[in-house]
């Protein structure tokens, strides 16, 4: 097969001198056997994304090993000592379960070390909240978390923390982005200063948990907790460092752990995929749930950041819910606690993103709170605490399983995200509802959301183009009816205009550009349409709502909203 020239000329940048023997030996055994996997590796520099930089590690420019590390490292550096000039510069790192995270973490260690910055490095594997909580906590201006968060077992990834706890966000990523751009392999300084490098565990550990308690507790009793009886599982992850002390800690005995996810294991042998969003992943989760009685069962991705639950339905059967809807409980739950303790006077706000339940902003409304929406990613809700420091965060979420409680970490917490379940989940069963029951009631009061997503995954160079060349479609000829209902407004976060198809009025909308476009319709659904910026997917993001009258109308109610979902589906050529 004919090589372009790109990839030959960085094919051959990795066969000099500044790379190891390994290296190289590697390279010439992909032009030998593998020119397809050539290809993939060299054909274009690892991106940031929406959570960083994440991909298939192995050698090449596009993948993640220690040269395209230690050169974002070294980039980094470069950048904090400009950013931060005359001040004495220091980063914190963590890692998750996954093959080499530990040896890359020491690489990015070193690197910052040989740049004259003093870093703080766990001693062993922990969840990622932990980071963005200890960066704040030691004082650190940057810090950084090894880990691919719930991709396949041949990913790892990289990513980016800022002084305030979230992760980085403009200028900074641009800026620092630049910098790594306009570096060469030959400049990274790879040579520790181990006397800069401090190890660090308990001490942290500790005043996290202590941290995660007092965001997360809110005045259940004693007997309440005791009464609830839990299912927690890790899926091999990070989760089990802290998940069961925090818990035990705040006062829930009773908390079966699936012992065959408990161990960290970065091949996560009893699961196609660790990602909490997939049923299979709690399917463990699940039959232990049955076999103990269980009132809920809580599982974790392999850095801890997201969050699946279970609860029983109104027949007693184990039930998943899903992103939005753990998100609407948990809000609720924290707006009305607020609104318990008088701490509510407008001066408060919660935070969501563009592709996540229209609902939440319905709730805030509700009770007289602020819901500021921004991009996907948590980032952007973290940067919602910088930008408006004379506002009180109460929480927030997104869609695909991710919260936060209150401001002490950045970034989605599923540590603190476990346990503001549980308190929902005991505070419910001691009024003798659950938390099912409590989810109905919202739609009753607020009404009744639906979501659906549709994930089509699209791998490769070819299925990267197609993905883009769908977006181009959708944004130069736009759906004019969906399901039999006009589109009556177009969002398109690219050029950040939002149009009325209606009367062709425009308006420029206030927020940072990405490749996204909404549709909506004349009945309130709303179609969102976002490539993935770290899997090679592209999601539609479905969202339906209707009245509900009374929670006994609530499964006949559902048919109807699924039925639209259906033929939305089928109208926009989805399935």
């Amino acid at each position: 097969m004919s090589i372009p020239q790109n990839i030959l000329n960085a094919v051959n940048e990795w066969l000099t001198p500044t790379f190891d023997a390994a290296t190289q030996e590697a390279v010439h055994t992909m032009i030998a056997s593998s020119p397809k996997e050539l290809e993939e590796s060299f054909y274009k520099n690892l991106e940031f994304g929406t959570g960083g930089m994440r991909g298939v590690m192995g050698v090449g420019n596009n993948r993640i090993n220690k040269y395209t590390l230690g050169k974002s490292t070294q980039g980094l550096s470069d950048y904090l000592h400009t950013a931060f000039p005359n001040q004495p510069l220091k980063a914190v790192i963590a890692y998750d379960c996954r093959h080499n995270s530990n040896t890359l973490a020491k690489v990015v260690a070193d690197v910052f070390s040989a740049n004259g910055i003093q870093v703080y490095l766990f001693s062993d594997l922990r969840p990622t909240p932990e980071l963005s909580f200890a960066l704040k906590y030691l004082g650190c201006q940057c810090g950084i978390v090894l880990t691919a968060s719930h991709n396949p077992p041949e990913y790892n990834g990289y990513k980016v923390y800022w002084q305030d706890g979230g992760q980085i966000v403009p200028p900074e990523d641009e800026g620092i982005i630049n910098v790594i751009e306009n570096l060469n392999y030959n400049q990274i300084k790879f040579d520790a200063n181990e006397s800069l490098i401090q190890y660090i565990d308990k001490e942290v550990d500790q005043a996290f948990i202590k941290s995660s308690i007092e965001n997360a507790s809110f005045n259940t009793p004693a007997e309440a907790k005791e009464n609830l009886n839990i299912v927690f599982t890790s899926l091999h992850g990070t989760s089990i460092t802290l998940v069961p002390d925090t818990l035990a800690q705040a006062g829930y005995p009773k908390v079966h752990i699936v012992e065959e996810q408990r161990v960290p294991n970065g091949d996560f042998p009893t699961v196609k995929s660790p990602n909490p969003e997939e049923p299979e992943a709690l399917a463990m989760a699940l039959a232990l749930a049955d076999k103990t009685n269980s009132d809920i069962v809580i599982g974790t991705d392999p850095d801890c950041d997201r969050l699946g639950i279970a609860v029983r339905n109104n027949e007693g059967k184990m039930t998943l819910l899903n992103g939005n809807q753990t998100m609407i409980l948990m809000t609720a739950f924290l707006l009305e606690e607020w609104k318990k303790a008088g701490k509510i006077d407008g001066k408060q706000f919660v935070g969501s993103t563009i592709v996540s339940t229209p609902m939440i902003m319905e709730l805030a409304t509700a009770y007289g709170v602020e819901c500021k929406v921004g991009l996907t990613g948590f980032k952007w809700i973290a940067k919602m605490i910088k930008d408006f420091p004379e506002q009180k965060f109460i929480g927030g979420g997104e869609e695909s399983f991710g919260y936060m409680v209150g401001d002490a970490v950045r970034d989605k917490d599923a540590v603190a995200a476990t346990l503001l379940i549980c308190e929902v989940a005991a505070q419910a069963k001691a009024k003798g509802s659950t938390v099912y029951k409590e989810l109905l009631k919202l739609y009753v009061a607020h009404g009744f959301y639906k979501e659906h997503l549709i994930s089509i995954t699209k791998k490769g160079m070819e299925g990267l183009a197609e993905i883009n060349q769908m977006m181009v479609s959708l944004r130069e000829n736009p759906v004019k009816e969906i399901n039999g209902q006009r589109v009556i407004m177009l969002e398109d976060y690219k050029s950040s205009i939002a149009k009325n198809l209606l009367t062709g009025e425009e308006e420029t909308m206030n927020i940072p550009k990405a490749d996204v476009l909404i549709y909506y319709t004349e009945d309130g659904s709303k179609i969102c349409a976002r490539p993935s910026g770290t899997e090679p997917k592209i999601k539609f993001y479905i969202s339906v709502n209707t009245a509900l009258d009374s929670v006994e109308n609530f499964t006949e109610t559902e048919a109807d909203l699924n039925d639209k979902i259906k033929n939305i589906i089928i109208a926009m050529q989805l399935n």
